[in-house]
């Protein structure tokens, strides 16, 4: 499991799937939730395979869940915030559907 490296700061507190989940201010939420030891973000839409943290820079897209409701958010990419609500992903959602690549 991920260790933090730094573990002093301000703090931010979020929930994933109804759990909360604090925050070192700046963190990603990814990092936050690999922190936490949350690894399953998603399941793959072509073969259910679980997907999570992988690259953490944006490159892989394996880190998709949804964010105060808009599902495709990179949590890597998207800064941890206060009160923010956080849910695995679950199936495909199309772009016309509001989804946001």
């Amino acid at each position: 499991m991920p260790k933090r490296i730094e573990t002093g700061g301000a703090t931010v507190t979020f929930t994933f799937d109804g759990r909360p989940v604090t925050a070192i201010a700046g963190d990603s939420v990814a990092a936050a939730l690999a922190a936490a030891g949350i690894t399953r973000l998603r399941d793959s839409v072509v073969s259910g395979a679980p997907r999570g943290i992988h690259c953490m820079m944006g490159a892989c897209f394996d880190c998709l869940v949804e964010i105060d409701g808009i599902p495709n958010r990179q949590a890597c990419m998207t800064p941890a915030a206060e009160g923010m609500t956080v849910r695995a992903q679950q199936g495909a959602v199309s772009m016309s559907e509001g989804g946001r690549a």
